[in-house]
């Protein structure tokens, strides 16, 4: 308090915060200069800076008239450096030492604390600066110089030694191939000084205009540095509680986040992935497990976790693969990597891996021979995609890793009949890529390697096989009095002709042959883990339930309809495979997964106006009967109808046409002479 009272306070004073020459204001710090020469007094020739790495260069005329300054010596320095001859290129065109170049560098990394100040009738001013930069004379002169000096001497060495400068020396090259460059090089690569240097190099520098301290425009300027506005509004960050100003003048020490020890970038805590949004939990979770059964999935998640959403953000990050979810490959691969083994792009390894998950949807057991054989990779990336969810067995192959996830595949059957329409669509493309013969699309049979071997007495079979035959029998004759009900009621001709109909009955006897129809799910003939008879919606003999048929048939037309006024000529291959595109994209339980035929989809094409185009293919071609199948939209309500009809009519008597007889044919049928860009619009 004594100390207080003898230290008064003498005059206060009101702080602005000025905002104008936010994030432009630099200080410079200049070398010591003689008292007697203000930096008024020095003549700024030109200035430079590259913003990004806030550097400046400036060059400053020197007083050559001055006592002080040594002629000859300032003569002797320009020999050096330009030599004998002047030419644009010279550093000191006057013969002279006559300017010297300053550089700067970074004073201190964080400038938030310091701001330029301005005091003004009882106010003072505060502009924050942007950086702190100190200038250093540059000597990149005496380089050049001593550039010279090697020139001169190298010359005269040529000379003694070989009248035939002339004529060059033959030289040995030897020329190397690099490696594929990995991921942990190419970090190291970046981090090295000499990229550094080369990628601040490649800024290119901004020319500047000095203006001198009494300039008119340096005036204008400086009027920045005051507030614009005295009031309280624009100065909210001046007013601070004083737990915040205490806060701000000594914040916490970080000393003991630092001490604690670094865990590697790859390990994440289960406190820490907690902390995540649910999708990233997932994301990391699937890219460090890579197979997992749904049901651990919920256990690591934690309690209270809602199962839906979970399932929304697993279908983002993996694959249904025998009711278990598999991570899929563009995660592990992500976009411009590639294989550390092989140095094959990532988009590559993905269909690879593709390959495996797609294989394992039909099996329960790959061989790594057939894989290596169809994708013509590496040996050890296959092994890698194998190890991901299979096992090794000695002679046998690689069995997938966990067993056939029947519950889930009980529990939801709208994401199951999902996962399959998404198969579906891989299976298309990988046909594409990798010319798949029948072979490799059948699942092989394998009883002896099944995923849940049991052992079935031939009594068993026999009685299996006669309660099949009893269900089956009485399945017919329930649909058959049904059928005979519904004709009597609606057709009273029917009466004299349905006696007539009889189900030829036999008796079941023991000799009777065994259907074992039962027993082919003890093979793993699977698609994406889904027994053929489990929860199965697809229509009865072809045909929908009443209900729901004008719905799939609104739904339908509407896809076929789009598609068609979108790419105007489509084989049916094509067709099925974007149809199967739209149903993965579709919400579990839309009409349309109650099952569509090819004859129910082809039958939609020709009513939306479609006509099937007969192209006459050769007949040694390799494509498939569906690809051979060319549907084509007649007319689309545009100008080009016409010139489309006809074209079509062109290919329907050959599938190969040359340019200018097409061009010849649309003027004749048209009756108007088609310029280059209208054709090609009408072949597009």
């Amino acid at each position: 308090m004594a100390n207080e009272e003898d230290d008064p306070i003498i005059q206060e004073i009101d702080v602005f915060l000025a905002r104008s020459l936010l994030e432009k204001l630099y200080l410079f710090q200049y070398p010591i200069r003689p008292a007697s020469m203000t930096y008024d007094d020095v003549t700024h020739l030109s200035a430079k800076i590259k913003p990004k790495q806030q550097k400046v260069e400036l060059e400053m005329a020197i007083d050559t008239l001055n006592p002080n300054y040594c002629r000859s010596k300032g003569e002797q320095i320009a020999l050096n450096v330009d030599g004998t001859c002047t030419d644009e290129t010279s550093t000191y065109s006057s013969k002279l030492m006559d300017k010297q170049t300053f550089c700067s560098s970074q004073a201190a990394s964080n400038v938030s604390r310091y701001a330029a100040a301005i005091y003004k009738k009882g106010e003072l001013h505060l502009t924050p600066l942007h950086g702190i930069l100190q200038l250093r004379p540059s000597f990149t002169y005496l380089d050049k110089a001593d550039a010279k000096h090697r020139e001169r001497e190298a010359a005269n060495e040529g000379g003694d030694s070989s009248q035939d400068e002339a004529e060059d020396d033959v030289k040995q090259i030897t020329v190397r191939f690099s490696r594929p460059e990995t991921e942990q090089a190419r970090q190291r690569r970046v981090q090295s000084y000499e990229f550094l240097q080369k990628r601040q190099a490649e800024e290119h520098w901004v020319h500047l205009h000095y203006y001198g301290l009494k300039d008119s425009r340096s005036e204008h300027e400086r009027q920045y540095l005051f507030s614009q506005g005295h009031g309280l509004a624009e100065n909210t960050e001046l007013i601070k509680s004083p737990s915040e100003y205490l806060m701000m003048l000594m914040p916490p020490s970080i000393e003991e986040e630092n001490d604690k020890p670094m865990a590697p970038s790859n390990v994440l805590s289960m406190a820490q992935l907690r902390t995540l949004p649910l999708a990233d939990q997932i994301k990391i979770l699937m890219k460090n497990v890579k197979v997992m059964p749904f049901a651990n999935l919920m256990s690591l998640l934690g309690s209270g976790t809602d199962p839906t959403a979970v399932l929304r953000c697993v279908q983002q990050v993996a694959l249904l693969v025998q009711g278990n979810w598999v991570v899929k490959s563009d995660v592990l691969y992500p976009k411009d990597t590639s294989s550390p083994h092989s140095g094959v792009p990532a988009e590559v390894l993905c269909r690879g891996r593709d390959f495996v998950m797609w294989k394992f949807t039909q099996d329960r057991w790959v061989v790594r021979k057939e894989v290596a054989a169809v994708t013509k990779l590496c040996p050890e990336d296959v092994k890698d995609f194998l190890e991901h969810m299979s096992v090794a067995r000695i002679n046998k192959g690689w069995e997938f890793m966990l067993p056939y996830d029947e519950d889930f595949v009980k529990k939801h059957p709208d994401i199951v009949q999902r996962q399959q329409m998404l198969w579906m669509g891989i299976q298309a493309k990988l046909e594409k890529v990798y010319n798949l013969l029948k072979e490799h699309l059948t699942p092989k049979k394998q009883e002896a390697q099944s995923a849940h071997p049991l052992l079935v007495s031939g009594e068993q079979r026999v009685n299996m096989a006669k309660a099949k035959v009893k269900q089956n029998y009485g399945q017919l004759e329930k649909e058959f009095q049904k059928q005979k009900a519904e004709m009597k009621s609606n057709d009273p001709l029917a009466k004299t002709d349905v006696p007539n109909i009889r189900i030829k009955e036999e008796p079941v006897s023991v000799e009777e042959p065994m259907d074992t129809s039962a027993h082919e799910g003890l093979n793993n003939g699977l698609v994406n883990g889904l027994h053929p008879a489990q929860g199965s919606t697809e229509p009865v003999n072809g045909h929908l339930p009443g209900g729901c048929i004008d719905r799939v048939a609104q739904e339908l037309k509407a896809f076929v309809s789009s598609t068609f006024k979108k790419q105007f000529v489509l084989t049916l291959s094509e067709l099925k495979r974007l149809f199967n595109l739209h149903l993965a994209s579709l919400p579990p339980g839309h009409t349309l997964f109650s099952g569509i035929s090819d004859k129910m989809l082809q039958d939609m094409v020709l009513d939306t106006g479609c006509k099937q185009i007969l192209v006459p293919f050769p007949p040694q071609t390799a494509a498939s009967p569906d690809e051979l199948k060319v549907y084509a939209l007649w007319e689309a309500g545009d100008t080009y109808d016409q010139h489309r009809q006809v074209l079509l009519e062109i290919f329907s008597k050959n599938y190969r046409v040359r340019r200018n007889v097409i061009q010849n044919q649309l003027s004749q049928e048209c009756g108007e002479d088609l310029n280059k860009q209208e054709v090609d619009r009408v072949l597009k």
